[in-house]
């Protein structure tokens, strides 16, 4: 009887090299979308997280009115809508706590748009009239049921980059789901959409209240209330809901 025959090393190898082949093989005609899959998301999470961060205007760039530059406050607006029971030691705190500080001047250069950062955003620039404005932030049950919108279609997070404008008294304010440009320094610029009033802004003041994450960009929270470089801006060429708010038809 003819004894059993062991496999050999170059079997073996074979066997595997054959393996290799065919996972080759299977790879090379899987689609394109499902090899691309992994590397589209990872774009997609870094495409969205330029928006959602600050970006700079260079260290030489100077704020300057024929730019289009305000300035304006900013300030945590947990006072959005005043209750009449409310203690007037809260409102001491509240003013305590919002102290005014000048923006921060950039030291030298030239004012104007600059084509990185219109690239980068993707259509969105700062355009228009300059002024000053007081920025603050809001949160909780503020964000609720946005005035832009009559049927309460949509409301922001805390992470969304939108805006409450003066209710009264800010004559030629942006519009409803305009964009703005804010700048507390020129190294620290955010966009926001406009999507809602500031029952709780004072009358006849120009005055932006931004959710905690446009605020946040611009300012550490404790700083409550200041006032930075404001300009309208252009609508994006990309859109992100879960920022934004749904896009609205022209």
């Amino acid at each position: 009887m003819r004894p059993t025959r062991r496999p050999g090393r170059c079997s073996i190898f074979a066997f595997f090299h054959a393996l290799s082949l065919l996972v080759l093989l299977v790879l090379s005609s899987a689609p394109t979308s499902t090899l691309a899959g992994l590397g589209t998301a990872a774009r997609a999470v870094s495409e969205t997280s330029k928006y959602h961060k600050a970006h700079s205007l260079g260290d030489d760039y100077r704020f300057d009115p024929r730019d289009g530059w305000q300035t304006v406050n900013v300030t945590d607006l947990q006072y959005k809508y005043r209750r009449d029971h409310e203690s007037q030691l809260a409102a001491h705190r509240r003013a305590a706590k919002g102290k005014v500080k000048p923006p921060h001047q950039g030291e030298s250069g030239v004012g104007g748009v600059l084509k990185g950062v219109v690239g980068a955003l993707k259509g969105l620039v700062g355009i228009g009239k300059s002024e000053k404005v007081t920025i603050t932030w809001y949160t909780g049950h503020d964000l609720k049921n946005p005035s832009c919108w009559a049927n309460g279609r949509w409301s922001p997070s805390d992470s969304s980059f939108v805006a409450a404008l003066t209710e009264y008294g800010w004559h030629e304010k942006p519009k409803c789901f305009s964009f703005v440009e804010l700048c507390n320094t020129p190294k620290k610029c955010v966009f926001a959409r406009v999507v809602d009033t500031c029952a709780g802004c004072k009358k006849n003041t120009k005055h932006v209240d931004l959710t905690k994450a446009a605020f946040g960009e611009l300012a550490d929270f404790d700083e409550g209330k200041l006032k930075v470089q404001y300009r309208q801006a252009t609508q994006p060429e990309e859109w992100y809901e879960d920022l934004w708010g749904p896009k609205v038809k022209k």
